[in-house]
Formats: structure tokens, sequence, C-alpha cells
């Protein structure tokens, strides 16, 4: 690795891939990457570090490479380029393997103690809220978060010169047709995290059980002087627990937690609770709503906590949190008078805890949700939860499922078959394609005390301006 001038990502605009492109290009590394042209929400980071991709992908986009790291979309080892770089004896690294060779410090001659964040929801804001607290605390840690813009940190990468280096951890498959090794058990963590432990991916988690085998694995990578930090509430966790035998400290609302959430009043827009640990509380406050970040921010307290940062620094770091791209994000207000969110929400528990928050936030608004579905198998497994988590909104408005470039298209399953089962028991409507939506939510012309969200994984977001204007 002592040669390594010139890292090429593959698919460098992923919300995975930009990130680690940033760091080599702060660490000083050439950078090249390409992807398609397609707008994504990494384009704004990418320009302003000067990281120009380019559109498509060909043999000689590889030229002068001596590494390359590519993404398991976009066809995995049998992209172009990939293809080229192995004929060529030039090493590859896919994203998960980057991330883990980035957290030893390999490339970088620097020893890091490494935080991995893993879990089926939450994993990415609980990942910016503790390199928001070491940050904050002037530790100047290392980050890799699957997202574009963090008001609290600025980039989604970052290369520190401090102890810590921080990653969110993707359960999801290294390689989806060669490599099914989740890519959480390629980091080198002293600290683990895990939020939670639900069944998703079902095209990599086929079961229930396949999943937590997997999070049980990740818990294992835990050295025997480091921590297992973990939400005790957590149904899967529970069983995760079952099979994990080193240090653990659990957090939740429930007594039987190492560390004890009491939820207090809410306060000039502010979630306000107490912690209770070891016969002594203390008392935080977070700027965005909700139960479920709530518990994100008390993971983070926890490792602030475990990196010996004074209390009043992990508060006031808290505090100052102001979410992430695509997270609860305020967009603007429609001429019409009715507020404009977007959310990454695709998961049924990801929805309904959204949902609530929106609700809580805004107790007198209607809500009306813009989703869009992402992969077939996903909506196809969890359609009934799907129907429940939605009916929280007043109205939903569906559009066509956005289908991962890793699976093949099933007809047995539409995002208008949901449409029409949610339409049992709230206002549903299918709107096929973003043109559609955008139509008809003009058309609505929705009001004060109304707040509209787009929800999903895929490029619904990219339809906010038009809603706008």
């Amino acid at each position: 690795m002592n040669t390594v001038r010139h890292i090429h990502f593959v698919g460098i605009k992923g919300v995975g891939m930009a990130p680690l492109a940033i760091i080599a290009k702060e660490a000083g590394f050439v950078v090249s990457g390409s992807d398609i042209a397609k707008t994504f929400i990494t384009d704004e980071s990418l320009n302003k570090k000067g990281i120009i991709p380019f559109a498509g992908f060909e043999e000689g986009h590889v030229n002068g490479a001596d590494l390359v790291i590519t993404t398991g979309a976009h066809s995995g080892y049998d992209n172009v380029e990939v293809k080229f770089a192995k004929a060529h004896n030039i090493p590859v690294w896919t994203q998960g393997e980057a991330v883990g060779k980035f957290m030893t410090g390999e490339l970088f001659h620097h020893s890091y103690k490494g935080i991995s964040v893993g879990g089926t929801h939450g994993k990415t804001t609980t990942t910016a809220m503790i390199a928001s607290v070491l940050s904050f605390a002037g530790l100047d840690p290392s980050w890799v978060i699957g997202t574009s813009h963090i008001p609290s940190l600025g980039m989604s990468g970052n290369f520190g010169k401090g102890e810590y280096f921080v990653a969110e951890a993707d359960e999801y498959a290294n390689e989806p047709v060669y490599d099914k090794t989740p890519k959480m058990l390629l980091q080198h963590p002293d600290i683990v995290v895990i939020t939670n432990v639900e069944h998703d991916h079902p095209d990599v988690y086929p079961t229930l059980q396949s999943s937590y085998d997997a999070f049980v694995a990740f818990a294992n990578l835990v050295p025997k002087n480091g921590m297992l930090v973990t939400c005790g509430d957590d149904v899967g966790v529970q069983e995760v627990l079952n099979q994990y035998r080193g240090n653990v400290v659990t957090y939740g609302f429930s007594k039987e937690n190492d560390y004890c959430i009491t939820l207090g009043a809410t306060y000039l827009g502010k979630m306000i609770w107490e912690i209770r640990h070891n016969n002594t509380s203390t008392t935080l406050g977070l700027a965005i709503p909700g139960e479920h970040n709530v518990l994100n921010a008390t993971a983070a307290y926890i490792i602030g906590v475990q990196c010996r940062i004074a209390q009043d620094v992990i508060k006031k770091a808290l505090l100052s949190f102001q979410g992430t791209k695509r997270r609860m994000e305020y967009v603007g207000q429609m001429a019409s008078g009715a507020l404009l969110y977007d959310d990454y929400a695709h998961h049924p528990t990801e929805i309904k805890k959204t949902l609530t928050a929106f609700r809580e936030k805004y107790p007198e608004s209607s809500i009306v949700c813009i989703f869009q579905p992402h992969t077939f198998s996903r909506t196809k497994l969890l359609f009934d939860q799907f129907v429940d988590s939605l009916s929280l909104a007043d109205e939903i408005i569906m559009t066509d499922i956005y289908s991962s470039e890793r699976e093949a298209f099933d007809s047995s399953i539409s995002s208008g078959m949901l449409a029409e089962k949610i339409a049992e028991k709230k206002p549903a409507f299918l709107a096929k394609t973003l043109t559609d939506v955008v139509k008809y939510v003009k058309g609505k012309a929705y009001k004060d005390k109304t707040i509209v969200i787009t929800m999903g994984a895929g490029d619904v977001y990219q339809i906010a301006n038009d809603i706008l204007q």
C-alpha cells in the first residue's frame, strides 16, 4: 500500500462511496471516479472537493490508478472498469473492504480506534451524532457516514488526525453476486453500536434468523477490551445478546437497561429526557423530534462517556445536532402554504417512527406522504407492514417501485397493489411517475397546516424543487 498514489472509485456517487473518496482526497491521494450521469445527493459534496466523476464506465477511466474501489451496484465485479483493473493487476477493493481498511489506517500510516455503528434503522443518524460529539469535543475524528451534507459536520466523510474512526456499518452484501459477506463484518472496531435488528434485505437474508446470525457475528467483532453498546428494548437485539458473551452496555426505556431513559415534556420544540445510570441521572435535549432519535442520541451520549468527554460538552453537542440530509429534512414552503419535508425512510418501521415524529411535531396538521417503495423484494416481503405504517398518514400518494440494480423486475408486486390496499383505510392514490406526482400535488394545492413528505430511498427527493416552484 506504500505505492498507492491514485485511487479510482467505481460508482463514486453512492452514499457509501462518496465519503471514502472525500477522505482519500483529504489524505492527499489523487482521486478519480466514475458513475452514471444521473443526479445524486452526493454531487455537491464531491464537487466541493474538486472531484468531478466521469460519466459512464469505460476501461480508460482506470488508467493511472494504483487502487480501484468498487461499489456492489453497477454490476460490481463485472463492471468493465473493475475487470480492466483485475486484468492489469491493479488491486480492487469493494466499498465494504475499503471502509474496513480505512479504519485500520493502513493507507494513512495512522492507528485508529474504530467505532462501528450498525442496525436495521438509525445507523446513519447515530453515526452522525457520535461523530458530532467527538468533533465538538475537539477530538478531530475521521468518519464515514452514508449520506451527503450533515449540518453539524459538513461532509459525510472526514480524514481526521485524532484517534477515532467512526463508520456506518452496512449489513448488506459485500458484493451481491460473488460475495454475500455482510459489509459490516469487514470492519475492525473497538466499539460496536447496534441500534436494532429487524428483517430487511430479503435478497441477502432469506429469514429473520439469518439477520440475527449476521448481527451476532458483528457483535463478536468486539475485542476483549472493547464494548458493545446496544438498545436493550429491541426484540432483535435481545436475540443477539442471547448469543453474545462480551462486554455490553444497554440503553432504552426499560428499567432493565444500564442507561434507562425517561421522556420529559417537549420544550420549545426540543425533545427532553432523563438518563439514569448507576444511581445517577442526567438530562439531555435534542432539537430534532422523535423517540427513535432520543434512542440514537442516547447511544451517542454513551459513546461520549466511554471516550471520557465531559458531560456538558456531550450535552451541547447533541443539542446543536440538526439532523442529516434526507432525514426529516425541511425543504421549504409550497406556494399554496403547505410545508415540504423529505425523508429516506423505506422500511415499515422507519416509516412508522418518522410519521409518528411528524405527528408529534405538528399535532394540528394533516400529513400527506408521497411514498416511493424501494425494491420489489422488500415491498413484497413486508407488504402488510407497509400498509399499516403508511396508513398513519392522512393521505398517501404512491409512485412506482424504485428497483435496485441488483434485482430483477417482479410482476407479482406493484405500487398499485399497495395503494389499493391502503385505500381501504386512508385516501391513497397511485401516481406512477414522479412527473405524475408533481402534477397531482400542484393540482391539490395543499394549504397551511398541511405537511407534505417525500419519502423513500430512491430518487423521489428530486421532485422537491418542482413541487415548490
